[in-house]
């Protein structure tokens, strides 16, 4: 991790969004255990990413869930499947993943600031 200071500029650079879990189901083919999702970000569409979240989440119980992710990354292949967005989460020290969401339920695609 750098200790370099982020400048304002760079983190408007960032586009981070909230947006609802449409699918979810086992990825297999990913090299650590990990989901495929399908998520809605209302006006800016749907995007699919891989997340490896399976030690606190099934998949059926994240269907409905709304997660913070970051949109704006260019797309990237993992194993046969291509992810275009990351999902946020609190990354425990044994790798355990803690979803990052809102306090409230919100309009999907709302940007976070």
């Amino acid at each position: 991790m750098s200790n370099e200071p982020l400048s304002w500029a760079d983190f408007e650079k960032v586009e981070i969004r909230t947006g609802t879990i449409l699918s979810a189901e086992p990825f297999p083919q990913a090299r650590k255990p990990a989901y495929k999702l399908i998520i809605d970000f209302g006006n800016f569409g749907t995007r699919r990413t891989s997340a490896q979240i399976t030690k606190l989440y099934r998949p059926d119980e994240l269907v409905g869930k709304q997660v913070v992710a970051v949109v704006n990354f260019p797309p990237k292949q993992i194993a046969t499947f291509i992810s275009e967005c990351l999902v946020l989460g609190a990354v425990a020290a044994d790798g355990t993943v803690t979803l990052l969401q809102p306090e409230r339920s919100t309009e999907n695609g709302l940007r976070i600031g």
